[in-house]
């Protein structure tokens, strides 16, 4: 049996029109399923983990955006129950690194296939994380395109963002230590990948691979504010691995220090002073 997890919020509600939809498919086709929605922040975590518990079960699907598949995601590592992921979010970030369609019932056709494989999972500190976690410039950007999707949707939120983040950003002054090898520096971006994507489609590390058993550490040296309007353009078109303040290599362990310092993980910001990154091979079977 397969198992659905709704977040009713997400998307503004547009996961429960797609909750429709994929009943009736199923029901068409004789699949035999169960929905359940989630009623608070945390709940999709337990919903998936007691699903993955009983028997029979063949795959929990997370109906929703980011946070929801992060939250299922959770709730399934090490179970070696099959994760689905049928975006009905606003960012839906990972999707675009491994492949599962944009639209809900191509993703739907991609689970019912059946084919799950494996995925990397990291861990910062004792948090998971799907996509890409760091600090810098990105952080600034996403505090102010969350403060605009209240009002806004679509790309204006994340132009928004870049604008008042050019004008307000601060470099951030950090200790980071790659698989042994430590540096300290003022950055404009930190950035440790999994994914390839954040930030609504800017491809912050297009070479990443989801199942390389490996982190992509991008660092991207700091700048005078307004030198950052002209690197712009470049980091929109994912080229930022081109620009020569770049610096790029894949490692297993990152431990990045900074007081005060500003996390995203995932579209989700944290504060701590230091960031404990671990690589978790193949964690995770996803239909993709």
């Amino acid at each position: 049996m397969l198992t659905f997890i709704v977040n009713p919020a997400a998307g503004s509600g547009y996961a429960l029109k797609i909750e429709a939809q994929v009943r009736a498919e199923l029901e068409r086709r004789g699949v035999s399923a169960e929905f359940l929605r989630t009623d608070a922040p945390g709940h999709a975590t337990e919903l998936a983990r007691a699903a993955a518990d009983r028997e029979g079960c063949s795959g929990v699907i997370a109906v929703g955006g980011d946070g929801t598949c992060y939250e299922v995601a959770c709730g399934l590592m090490d179970t070696r129950v099959p994760f689905g992921i049928i975006p009905a979010g606003t960012g839906n970030d990972f999707i675009k690194t491994v492949g599962i369609p944009k639209k809900p019932m191509q993703a739907l056709e991609l689970i019912l296939a059946g084919k799950p494989r494996p995925v990397d999972v990291g861990r910062v500190n004792d948090r998971l994380f799907l996509n890409v976690s760091g600090t810098g410039f990105d952080v600034t950007v996403l505090d102010y395109t969350l403060e605009a999707k209240k009002y806004v949707k679509g790309i204006l939120p994340y132009l928004y963002g870049l604008i008042r983040g050019i004008a307000h950003y601060k470099p951030v002054h950090m200790r980071f230590t790659a698989d042994g090898e430590t540096q300290e520096r003022d950055v404009l971006i930190c950035a440790v990948a999994n994914g390839r994507f954040f930030g609504g489609g800017i491809a912050i590390c297009p070479d990443a691979r989801p199942d390389d058993g490996c982190f992509d550490l991008v660092v991207v040296e700091n700048k005078p504010r307004w030198v950052i309007p002209f690197y712009i353009p470049g980091l929109l078109l994912g080229r930022v691995l081109k620009f020569r303040i770049t610096t790029h290599r894949r490692v297993r362990r990152v431990r990045i220090e900074s007081p005060g310092m500003r996390l995203n993980m995932d579209g989700e910001v944290y504060s701590m002073d230091a960031a404990e990154y671990e690589m978790l091979p193949g964690a995770l079977m996803l239909f993709w």
